[in-house]
Formats: C-alpha cells, sequence, structure tokens
C-alpha cells in the first residue's frame, strides 16, 4: 500500500514541501550573494592601483576583477562611502577567509544536523551569516583584522546552514521528488551568482558599496524570521499542512527513513566504496567548478579581448544557464524515476556523465573549436553550466544510501570536493604564472583527465540503495 501511495500521487506544486523548497531556493540565492559581495564591494572599498594582481590572490578574487575597470575614475563609485588601504595580500586573506570558515565547519555541522533539529542550524546560520553582512561596512572601519574575523564566522556560519539544509529532505522529500525539490533549492546558489555579478557593480557606483552588504544583508534577516515562523523538522508536526499532503509524504517515506538508534558507523563509512564514489565525485565537481567560476573572467580577458563590462556580463551568462540547467536536471530525474523509465542507479550515473564529461568536452572544444566570439561564448557558457547535472548525481547521492547519515555524510564529502576545488584553483593560478602560451591546455586536459577517473570510479562503485551499516538495528530485526 506504501509503495502505491508513493508513485501514485503526482507532484503538487502549490504543495508545503514545495514551498520550503522555494524558501531554500532563495536562502541559497541569498548566501552566495553575501559571500560574493566583498569580492565586488572591494573595488570601491580600494584605490583602483591596490587591485593588480587579485586574480590569483584569492578563492573569489577574479569576481570582482570582472567588474573592475582599470581605466575607470573612482570618481564613479566616489558616495561618501570610505575608502582603504589594502594590499593585494591582505584582499587575498580576506577572500580566503570565508572558504576556510565554511570548510572547518562542514564535518562538525553534518555530526550536529543527526543530533539538533534542521530548522535551528540552518535557520541560525543563515540569520548570523546575514547579521555579520550588515555589520561589515562597520568593521572595515575598525580595522582588516576584524573583517577578516566576521567572514570567517560568516564562513563557519554559512557551512552550518549549507550542511543543516540537506537533513530536511530526508523526511520531507518523497523518493520521486527528491531530485527535483534538493535541484530547485540548491540552484539558489547559481542564479545568486548570476545576480551579484549582474547588479552588484550597479549598487555600488548609485548608492555606495555599504548598500551591497546592507540590501542582502537585510534580505537574509527576513528570509531567516520567515525560515523560523514556516518551516517545521517533521511534516507531521506541520500545522499547515494538507492531510492529504502529510499522508503522501509520510506513506512514501514509511520504508525509507529510520530514526538513529545508534551511533555515528565511521569505520563502515570509511570502508565503504559507495562513500569513496560520492567522495571521488564531489572532488571532480568542485576540481572543475572552481576553475571554471574563477578563471572564466581571466579566459575571457585573455581570449576574446572584450572591455570590462562585456567580460562581466559574459561571466555571469554561466550561472543563469547552470540555473535553469540544475532545475531540468531535477525534474527530469524524477520524472525517469516515476515513470519506472530507467533504474535510480542508472539515473544517477547518467547524469554524473553528463556533469562531468560535458564541462571537459566543451573545455577541449573551446582549444580546438573556437573559431568565432559566437563559437567561443558558446562553449564557454555550456563548459561553465553543465556541471550542475551533478546536483542530480553525486551531490545527492548520499540521500539514497545513508538518509539517516546525510548531514554527516554530506558535511566530509563535500569538504574533500572543497578540497580539490582549493588545489584546482591554486594550481591553475600557478601554471598562468609559469607557462601563459599553453596554460589553458594544461588546465583543461588535466581537468578531463581528472573528471574521467573519478567518473570511471563512481560508474563502478557507486550504488542508490540504503547500505547495511545505514540501517538501524530495528529495522535489521524487522528484515
Amino acid at each position: 500500500m506504501d509503495k502505491k501511495s508513493s508513485t501514485r500521487k503526482g507532484p503538487d506544486f502549490c504543495s508545503l514541501r514545495y514551498g520550503l523548497a522555494l524558501i531554500m531556493h532563495f536562502s541559497n540565492f541569498t548566501m552566495i550573494t553575501q559571500r560574493v559581495s566583498l569580492s565586488i564591494a572591494i573595488i570601491a572599498m580600494v584605490n583602483s592601483t591596490q587591485q593588480h594582481g587579485l586574480p590569483n590572490a584569492s578563492t573569489e578574487g577574479p569576481l570582482a576583477d570582472t567588474l573592475n575597470n582599470p581605466s575607470r575614475s573612482m570618481k564613479e563609485f566616489n558616495t561618501g562611502a570610505s575608502v582603504y588601504e589594502w594590499s593585494p595580500e591582505t584582499q587575498g586573506i580576506i577572500f580566503s577567509s570565508i572558504s576556510y570558515g565554511i570548510i572547518v565547519t562542514l564535518i562538525p555541522s553534518g555530526y550536529l544536523a543527526g543530533i539538533f533539529r534542521a530548522k535551528q542550524m540552518l535557520g541560525a546560520g543563515l540569520l548570523i551569516s546575514s547579521l555579520l553582512t550588515l555589520f561589515t561596512p562597520l568593521a572595515a572601519d575598525f580595522g582588516v583584522i576584524l573583517v577578516i574575523v566576521i567572514r570567517t564566522i560568516q564562513g563557519m556560519a554559512q557551512g552550518m546552514a549549507w550542511t543543516g539544509q540537506f537533513t530536511i529532505w530526508a523526511k520531507w522529500a518523497p523518493p520521486l521528488e527528491r531530485s527535483k525539490l534538493t535541484s530547485i533549492a540548491g540552484s539558489g546558489a547559481a542564479f545568486g551568482s548570476f545576480i551579484i555579478l549582474c547588479v552588484g557593480g550597479l549598487i555600488s557606483q548609485a548608492l555606495g558599496w555599504p548598500f551591497i552588504f546592507y540590501i542582502f544583508g537585510a534580505c537574509g534577516c527576513a528570509l531567516s524570521l520567515l525560515w523560523f515562523v514556516l518551516f517545521y523538522d517533521d511534516p507531521k508536526d506541520h500545522p499547515c499542512i494538507s492531510i492529504s499532503e502529510k499522508e503522501y509524504i509520510l506513506s512514501s517515506l514509511n520504508q525509507q527513513v529510520s530514526s538513529r538508534t545508534q551511533s555515528l558507523p565511521v569505520k563502515a563509512m570509511i570502508k565503504s566504496l559507495p562513500v569513496w564514489a560520492i567522495a571521488f565525485g564531489s572532488f571532480a565537481f568542485h576540481w572543475t567548478n572552481k576553475i571554471m567560476v574563477l578563471y572564466t573572467p581571466t579566459f575571457i580577458n585573455s581570449k576574446l579581448r572584450v572591455n570590462i563590462k562585456e567580460n562581466g556580463l559574459l561571466s555571469s551568462l554561466p550561472y543563469l544557464f547552470a540555473w535553469s540547467f540544475g532545475i531540468l536536471a531535477g525534474h527530469l530525474t524524477d520524472f525517469f524515476q516515476s515513470r519506472n523509465i530507467l533504474r535510480l542507479i542508472t539515473i544517477r550515473n547518467l547524469f554524473n556523465t553528463l556533469g562531468l564529461l560535458l564541462p571537459a568536452f566543451f573545455s577541449v572544444c573551446l582549444l580546438y573549436l573556437s573559431f568565432s566570439f559566437s563559437s567561443t561564448t558558446i562553449f564557454l557558457i555550456l563548459a561553465s553550466s553543465t556541471g550542475t547535472f551533478c546536483m542530480t548525481g553525486v551531490l545527492i547521492n548520499g540521500l539514497d544510501i545513508a538518509p539517516s547519515y546525510y548531514g554527516f555524510l554530506k558535511g566530509v564529502t563535500a569538504v574533500i570536493g572543497m578540497i580539490g576545488g582549493l588545489i584546482s584553483s591554486t594550481l591553475c593560478g600557478v601554471i598562468l604564472n609559469q607557462d601563459p602560451e599553453s596554460a589553458w591546455f594544461k588546465i583543461f586536459f588535466l581537468m578531463a583527465v581528472i573528471n574521467v577517473i573519478c567518473l570511471l570510479f563512481c560508474l563502478i562503485f557507486g550504488k542508490a540503495e540504503i547500505q547495511d551499516w545505514a540501517k538501524d538495528r530495528q529495522e535489521h530485526t524487522r528484515l
């Protein structure tokens, strides 16, 4: 009966669970804009002569560089806001601090997500990050040390919120809608990147750079309050949910979710090849994604020779397509699964293949098939955005194999992935500095090799069913 119930009822886009996904979409949208705000605002915060060398100075510097016009007079940004004497090295430390804050929080918050309520973790993380965003202009007046401290704590808060949100779907997402709901929620980050690149410079120019922090910080505070009011950790406790939706969710998850009744099976996780498949896939995804996010403006500048305004527009377009591809992938995944067209493991492997091979393929096309401005632009957009297909592949696969420990598993694999991103961004800077002539061939070829190796590991060892170590003792007894 449970199985029939979970497959009979179609998705209701006016339901509470889709409203929840939409709130999480805008929460991720807000957090990414808060993360990148300083990269945009710093153009007006420091003297223009301080900006040279930023692209290789930090993990987010190229985003700011897309809007920086060396020939532009600083009078265009003179809105009465303070200007600081921060060297490129200092700016690099400031940019990197939020990333390190996220990394050190992911694993502990993944473990705590299985103990504390997701409502508290995501709501508190978003609220703290938003308040710190509001205070960033004031902190800058007190000195660079305080800015670094605030950005580090902000990264820790965002890491807590980002990890906490994944445990929500273990109780709110029916298996046949899991990919769709998570893709709607997660795609907010890509849309946020697109928006901040498009409007961040305009806000700074029209109102002053502090308003970048004020606007997106205020949006985050409002969203966090909305989150605390509207969200409940378990659908059966929500006072506004309809009886039919509650029964549908609970019946569809009846054989999927079990409460944690034993300690964290760390040894079993370490020995589990499906877990390592997720880790390898996450490593490759972040390796590629970091290259595309950080070095797209540099590639555009070296190959297309456009002005800075056009560079900024071209650099933002991949995020718009990534947002679209992420939502499309979620809908296709649930369509294939609900119609029994493909098995779940086949669906995961399909989107892993698309998400890891297509960026590598289109990157090679950039080197050998870019004969015009149009072809270069198309290949660049596709290379930078098609990695989003991994959202319904390896990036959600942990929910298939260990729903009860998804928060911790996501935290661990995300740390491995972010390490890959840090390595790739650093290595690309070294390659571009040492050998500019053949740098892009080396960067894209190495990316393709890593993606293929990690993809093969995922295809061979990846699974899409709950593993024995992820089932609690009560469930083992029933079986």
